[in-house]
């Protein structure tokens, strides 16, 4: 069994009075809260949550690294995606949860270098944390970047999320054979634990008969939050495009046989965790993506479907080669390292396959660089 890393005593303590608070509300609902409820504020409890208090979450010392931290290649791409979509719009980039603000200040520099020039960039995060460091990150453009701590009422430009549907909380559904029930949490001799309830909100009970995979233990992840953030994109976006990329699946794949026990998953010092209960607060939590269900709400919202395909056919279609000559094969150690980083980017074995890249528009031409090649719509 691997030791995980203890974590030190002022993390602890913030763990600790989170986990009370948690219990609390508990007590309050009760006894039992929705697993989503508990995600929601092991995630994003003021002050309290992973992603609202002070733990390093990104890169080596952190609990995970997403494509922007792994190389400057990966907005390179992104960025001839958008230099071809901007001048469409007003030329507003709007970016969800901007983690370092690393993919902000690539973007930023790699447009610039095309001649590409944002009329603004918008930052929508929930973290004090996290918006201080991209503040850090971000200081050479300050004068075009904003923050924003909710939605604006209408969107004209293009809307970026690059893992941000996973990290939205989740209901847990346990498929019994004769029925499905809504996982929950109450705890039991102090500590936190499942406890299944009849479902009671209507469409969670509609989703779970449709995904019933008639097999008795089976439990898996529904996410009603990816389908509203979805829905409320839609709703504002005036005219422009949303440009979603995550790990997951299409609906026929999320829901084999062999996943029975789901993908919900913890991130804790780059190592993989399968208690959700585990220091809450100093451990990410985070299920894939039913990419099927983001297309089909952001298609009943009235929005085109520009594509789907792997990140790895994306970036190709981006000109990813093209780029990779700007590397300086002589600068041995440097050239190895980059190479390796988009190899990660790539390998079906790493992120090039199981991560996807979705894309919407209203108003704007249906025909994208990104998924001139590859695309696979119609397997979702």
């Amino acid at each position: 069994m691997t030791t995980l890393p203890a974590p030190a005593p002022e993390a602890l303590a913030v763990s600790t009075t989170l986990a009370q608070k948690i219990a609390d509300e508990i007590a309050a609902a009760g006894g039992w809260i929705p697993f989503s409820h508990y995600m929601e504020c092991a995630l994003y409890a003021p002050g309290l949550g992973y992603y609202a208090a002070g733990s390093r979450k990104f890169g080596e010392a952190g609990d995970f690294v997403t494509a922007p931290e792994l190389s400057p290649f990966f907005a390179a791409c992104l960025a001839r995606q958008l230099a071809e979509l901007l001048p469409q719009t007003n030329g507003v980039i709007y970016e969800f949860g901007a983690g370092t603000g690393r993919l902000a200040a690539d973007l930023l520099a790699e447009l610039k270098a095309l001649g590409v020039t944002p009329t603004a960039y918008r930052i929508v995060d929930l973290s004090p944390d996290l918006i201080e460091r991209q503040r850090e990150t971000l200081a050479e453009h300050l004068s075009k970047v904003e923050w924003l701590t909710e939605l604006p009422a209408e969107i004209d430009g293009v809307v970026i999320g690059n893992e941000v549907l996973d990290a939205m909380p989740c209901e847990l559904v346990h498929w019994t054979g004769t029925g499905a029930l809504q996982r929950g949490v109450v705890v039991e001799n102090g500590a936190f634990a499942f406890d299944d309830r009849p479902i009671t909100d209507k469409r969670l009970a509609e989703l779970a008969e449709r995904y019933d995979p008639r097999l008795p233990g089976y439990v898996s992840e529904i996410s009603l939050a990816n389908r509203g953030f979805v829905r409320e994109l839609a709703a504002r976006l005036a005219r422009g495009a949303i440009v979603l990329i995550d790990y997951g699946f299409s609906e026929r794949e999320y829901y084999l046989p062999e996943r029975r026990m789901g993908t919900l998953i913890g991130h804790y010092r780059h190592h993989t965790v399968h208690d959700p209960f585990y220091l809450p607060g100093l451990m990410d939590l985070t299920s894939h993506v039913d990419f099927t269900a983001v297309a089909e709400t952001g298609i009943e919202a009235g929005l085109d479907l520009i594509g789907y395909l792997n990140q790895a056919q994306f970036l190709v279609n981006c000109g990813l080669s093209e780029l990779l000559t700007r590397l300086d094969v002589t600068d041995t150690v440097p050239y190895a390292k980059a190479v390796s980083a988009v190899q990660k980017l790539m390998s079906p074995a790493e992120m090039g396959e199981l991560f996807k890249v979705i894309a919407f528009g209203r108003g704007v031409s249906i025909d994208w660089l990104g998924f001139i090649d590859g695309d696979r719509c119609h397997t979702l």
